[in-house]
């Protein structure tokens, strides 16, 4: 089998080793060179010709951002950045998956063994997906399988939200739009939100992501969309063109009372390995809204979601998966399709189409 080959950009000499080190236990990983810079590494592409690049954003004589956006144009290829959990960092990765990134990883705080092996887990298990993605949203084959990376157990999410019997539901007449996205779908969901008007009903949204990223995702969607986005608080009340982003960190639920739809922020366990989980959110979409949902499941690796879209349908919400060809990853999508979750696949302007017809 051959190795995933790796380019580590990173102006610190202590990050680029620490790097490569947590890359070396993994045998389908080769870290075949390094570089302080963009010029460097620029130079480095042509005679090591990486498959996955890594890349800081703040580095000497150019900025990550100002290298991936010419990267993108000259030669395309899968990058993860690597970010810090900062205001600025969040806002500045935003930008960087805007540009083309494929996906992020926060720097390690250097604790204790555990935490440095979780990240390295955390990078080969997105190196290895980056390595069989495809920028700008072409065909990408089946996310690869037995690759040795050993994870903790998943829990469900019935950690956080009991499953209900379908036909003991009394769903509510209000329409509601659930989304739920991982890798790559930053961007799905800003096109989806920028072409959609806001007379559409309340949409809540689950995008695997951490904590003052998913702030920082939702206002740069708000300055361009005409729907209202944030990320989401305990309480917040759903109505008509309003886009509630669960925040990093935590789950969000879609909750009911005499006066319309809100949503419940919950500190749980990981779903999925995921905090927020998007099937936290879609078991609690069909167990509210019922038939009145609609469910999208979007581009991401792994399975959340799945699980929690076949409920939706189970209790007669339509639900849509984002199809292969439009997707960066086809793994979330591709489970929810295998589950038998699924009324329709379509591309991104096809669920645009739809959620347009939606009232």
């Amino acid at each position: 089998m051959d190795r995933i080959k790796v380019l580590i950009v990173d102006d610190s000499a202590v990050m680029r080793r620490f790097l490569t080190d947590a890359l070396s236990g993994f045998r389908e990983i080769e870290v075949v060179a390094t570089a302080l810079d963009p010029y460097i590494a620029a130079n480095k592409i042509k005679s090591r010709q990486p498959d996955v690049i890594t890349l800081d954003i703040e580095m000497p004589r150019m900025d990550g951002l100002t290298f991936l956006s010419k990267l993108m144009i000259a030669n395309p290829l899968p990058v993860i950045m690597v970010s810090s959990l900062t205001e600025k960092g969040a806002s500045e990765t935003i930008r960087a998956l805007e540009y083309g990134a494929v996906d992020f990883i926060l720097k390690p705080s250097m604790g204790s063994d555990e935490d440095r092996k979780e990240f390295a887990r955390n990078l080969a298990e997105k190196i290895m997906m980056a390595s069989k993605s495809r920028v700008k949203r072409k065909k990408v084959p089946p996310a690869p399988e037995g690759l040795g990376i050993n994870v903790e157990k998943k829990h469900s999410a019935d950690v956080i939200l009991a499953k209900s019997d379908p036909m003991r539901l009394k769903a509510r007449s209000e329409r509601v739009i659930a989304i739920g996205a991982s890798t790559g779908g930053t961007e799905v969901i800003d096109e989806i939100l920028v072409k959609i008007p806001n007379t559409l009903p309340g949409i809540v949204i689950t995008q695997h992501m951490p904590e003052k990223f998913t702030d920082a995702f939702a206002r740069r969607v708000n300055e361009k969309t005409p729907v209202y986005v944030k990320e989401a608080a305990h309480g917040d009340r759903l109505y008509k063109g309003l886009a509630l982003v669960a925040p990093g960190g935590k789950h969000m639920l879609l909750r009911a009372d005499s006066s319309g739809y809100w949503v419940e922020i919950h500190d749980g366990p990981p779903v999925n390995r995921h905090k927020p989980s998007v099937d936290v959110l879609f078991r609690s979409v069909s167990q509210t809204a019922g038939k009145s949902a609609v469910g999208v499941i979007c581009t991401g690796m792994g399975n959340d979601g799945a699980a929690g879209l076949l409920e939706m349908k189970e209790v007669g919400a339509v639900t849509i998966a984002q199809n292969e060809l439009s997707c960066v990853v086809y793994g979330m999508p591709k489970e929810a399709v295998k589950l038998g979750a699924v009324d329709m696949e379509k591309d991104i302007q096809g669920i645009v189409d739809y959620l347009k017809t939606v009232d």
